[in-house]
């Protein structure tokens, strides 16, 4: 019932074929995709984009690449999937507007902030959720659609299953990585980088630590390392699961890459990808092979890094691959019809790519020897060779004893492929953007606080709401009359959340606190008075306005925080921050659950000792190992409210903070100042 299902959705949406979306880091690459028969591709200009280390297209490129991938029938996306702030909105307004002017196809973006200025500005500009937006359930896909979203890229730790459940819920188009680089966290929720060295994932400029040593069992092992995800054996599943779009990750590898990537895909759509094909894959980029194992559910052997062994063998296949788009590749069917009669204007109709084109020369001459043939001309017009098109219905009405000179008949082909080629200038509907200015705030802030437990709580706490996690005891709900925490991480978990929200709404627990976009909307549903976390990636006032009384990224600059203009906005001042949320556990998979005994660490290059926290939940939390302090400097916050989030601290130690909090005091201890003095790149 449910493929049937699936096949109606198909249908209607006009599916007769899976789109292979291509990585596209340089016009050699880009090449590479197109020729190589990519039917649609993606690429960043050179600000706002995730790979902004890639070559990328500034200036008049993004109108080239566009212009040559329409001329071949392939789409553009174009990547706005970042976190922007307030002070460059009008930067990604322009970027917007010059993009629709040269034809882009639609737009991948992160940030909602972001997606409700261009849903404003531009009503023509198609939405594409990034999979940065980290949303994972059923609800979280509907709450995209309601935001103007038309397609969603679903999370990589997604496994069959999962993805038919988000097909179920939603008439959007689904779209899926299944080649390329795995990142250990959850997309959209990675702070390490930043937190580390100020290289942001969400900001495009992510230095990769997790693929350094990270060990559970202080043997200096990569426990964060995962290996590359390919799915293209499983394409005839991914499509009989609903899915439309086949994604490849790749826009910092050479082109080479992709064009073994997308044939892969090619090969694997028409039932004839082998283990051959697998092993070039393999040999052009992996770490120590490949995984399944998100899809499959089978997460143990996921885990790889670069050997010496995964980068020699590039060179056996590279040259050989080069050769897969040293030259057009007739893709695309043309057809043409010849009128040539005495005393009328030689007349050629070429159709192809949805378009057809007229194109005249003089009339023809009788002939003084051998007149024209059909044949003659047939095989003249279908010397197509350096064109992106082969010849498929060629028709002539000739008149009896004519000739045209060959030059005549090259130059009507050439012509009429030329303007086939051609792409008319877009009209866009464009509203202007005014820039959000900043609000001006006075009075102290507030408080409000997270625990892991309830037994962490003070009594005579000065804290204006607090939350416990949903996996709570129901007596500690009722005794502390805490509000309830939701996770960041909900695969395949959304109707066990409902079920405990509708248990604890009949406890009286009225409050809820979110982090994902999901959660946010089943929440609200169910009749909780909700409020935004962190993970919700709030970067700007756009953001901020869409949530209620929202805890701020972590990754603005304090400066940043204070000048947002939304009603009731808070950050985190205290706490160990919440580096990575993973749903293949790092510790379980070093040492096994037995030995971790729910107290896991890593350990880096440094001897810093990284907490691993775990729950009856789908994912794990990697959380910073120095707490984030502010106490000392709390004039500074203009925020209306600070943020406590407490994980392993007892409940003397929380009254000793909360009174240093009040009294301004320096801490003695080892702290961070967080990214609110240095910020991201």
């Amino acid at each position: 019932m449910w493929a049937i299902n699936v096949h109606i959705i198909n249908i209607i949406r006009g599916y007769m074929e899976l789109e292979i979306l291509a990585p596209c880091g340089s016009q050699e690459s880009l090449i590479a995709a197109i020729r190589c028969d990519a039917n649609a591709v993606y690429l960043g200009t050179k600000e706002l984009n995730a790979r902004r280390g890639a070559d990328n297209f500034g200036g008049d490129a993004l109108k080239d690449a566009i212009k040559y991938a329409h001329s071949h029938g392939v789409k553009v996306y174009l990547t706005l999937n970042t976190l922007v702030s307030d002070g460059e909105m009008e930067e990604a307004y322009s970027i917007v507007e010059n993009a629709l002017l040269c034809g882009v196809d639609a737009f991948i973006v992160q940030d909602l902030g972001l997606a409700k200025m261009m849903r404003e500005s531009f009503p023509q500009a198609k939405l594409h959720a990034s999979t940065q937006c980290s949303v994972n359930t059923p609800d979280g896909f509907r709450a995209l659609s309601e935001l103007g979203f038309s397609r969603a890229v679903i999370p990589r730790e997604m496994s069959l299953d999962e993805i038919k459940e988000i097909r179920n819920s939603t008439d959007m188009e689904l779209e899926m990585f299944v080649h390329g680089a795995l990142c250990m966290c959850v997309s959209g929720q990675c702070y390490l980088s930043a937190m580390l060295g100020s290289r942001s994932g969400n900001r495009g400029l992510c230095a990769q630590p997790c693929r350094l040593a990270f060990s559970a069992d202080n043997s200096g092992s990569c426990d964060l390392s995962l290996k590359d995800l390919s799915l293209i054996s499983h394409i005839k599943e991914i499509e009989s699961a609903g899915v439309i779009s086949l994604k490849i990750e790749g826009r910092m590898k050479r082109p080479e890459y992709v064009a073994a990537a997308v044939t892969a895909c090619k090969k694997a759509i028409g039932g004839e990808y082998n283990p051959e094909d697998e092993k070039v894959l393999r040999s052009v980029f992996s770490r120590s092979g490949f995984t399944d194992g998100y899809f499959t559910g089978k997460r143990l052997d996921m885990f790889g890094t670069r050997q010496k062994e995964d980068v020699v063998s590039a060179d056996s296949v590279l040259k050989e691959l080069s050769h897969l788009y040293d030259n057009e590749n007739p893709l695309l069917p043309i057809d043409m019809h010849l009128i040539c009669k005495e005393n009328q204007s030689v007349t050629l109709t070429a159709s192809a790519l949805g378009k057809t084109v007229t194109v005249s020369a003089d009339a023809p001459e009788k002939a003084i020897n051998k007149p024209m043939s059909t044949q003659s001309v047939t095989a003249r017009l279908a010397k197509l060779g350096g064109t992106q098109f082969y010849a498929n219905d060629i028709t002539v009405e000739l008149g009896d004893g004519l000739i045209v000179p060959a030059s005549t008949l090259n130059a009507l082909r050439r012509s009429a492929v030329e303007r086939l080629s051609e792409q008319p200038t877009p009209k866009i509907v464009s509203n202007p953007y005014e820039a959000v200015k900043p609000r001006i705030r006075s009075g102290a802030p507030y408080y409000t606080a997270r625990f892991s437990s309830a037994a962490q709580i003070p009594d005579g706490h000065p804290f204006r709401r607090f939350f416990i996690p949903i996996w709570s005891d129901d007596e500690d709900f009722i005794n502390s009359g805490a509000g309830v925490e939701l996770p960041r991480g909900l695969f395949g978990a959304e109707e066990k959340m409902r079920k405990r929200l509708n248990e604890l709404k009949k406890l009286g627990v009225t409050q809820a606190l979110c982090s994902n976009l999901g959660a946010y909307k089943t929440a609200q549903e169910l009749g909780f008075d909700v409020y935004g976390d962190y993970g919700l990636n709030i970067f700007n006032s756009e953001s901020a306005r869409q949530f209620n009384s929202p805890i701020l990224s972590f990754e603005l600059t304090l400066e940043q925080a204070n000048r947002i203009n939304a009603e009731d906005t808070g950050i985190i001042g205290y706490g160990k921050l919440p580096l990575m949320l993973t749903r293949n556990c790092p510790v379980k998979n070093r040492i096994g659950c037995d030995k971790c005994g729910k107290n896991g660490t890593l350990t880096d290059r440094k001897g810093y000792k990284f907490p691993v926290k775990c729950s009856s939940y789908p994912c794990v939390e990697i959380l910073n190992p120095v707490a984030l302090y502010l106490g000392d400097r709390i004039n500074e916050i203009k925020t209306d409210f600070i943020h406590f989030y407490f994980t392993d601290e007892d409940k003397s130690d929380i009254s000793r903070l909360v009174n240093m909090y009040n009294k301004r005091e320096k801490s003695d201890d080892n702290y961070t100042r967080g990214l609110y003095y240095r910020g991201v790149k």
